[in-house]
């Protein structure tokens, strides 16, 4: 089993940035794709990005290219996403996941945290 902690959501301006972190814990000696969704109020949850173990390959949805990137530090079992110029279609909660393989972790990954909530005002 996996443990996720998100952290680092908050209320911000347009324009502004934030950095979210996905702690991990328990059987983190495996070696986990990990990847960011988010949930809009009032629609489904949608993939936000994805990062191989290594970190060597990532994967954006198309909305937040250039915008937010996606990066791991394996020694601390941390995901990060960096997000700048955020927008208010940005809002909602950010969940972080993960799974064995970044095409698993867009589908249905096996592990998931509990949220953070980032809001963004006009």
């Amino acid at each position: 089993q996996v443990q996720l902690v998100e952290s680092g959501g908050g209320l911000v301006q347009t324009g502004g940035s934030l950095r979210l972190s996905c702690a991990a814990s328990g059987r983190t000696s495996d070696n986990y794709a990990m990847g960011w969704f988010r949930q809009a109020p009032g629609k489904e949850r949608e993939f936000v990005a994805a990062i191989t173990w290594s970190g060597g390959r990532t994967t954006y949805v198309d909305s937040v290219k250039g915008r937010f990137t996606i990066s791991k530090d394996n020694a601390k079992n941390t995901v990060y996403l960096q997000v700048n110029n955020l927008k208010p279609e940005d809002t909602g909660v950010y969940y972080c996941a993960g799974d064995i393989s970044t095409a698993r972790v867009r589908g249905t990954p096996r592990y998931w945290g509990q949220g953070t909530q980032v809001t963004v005002s006009s």
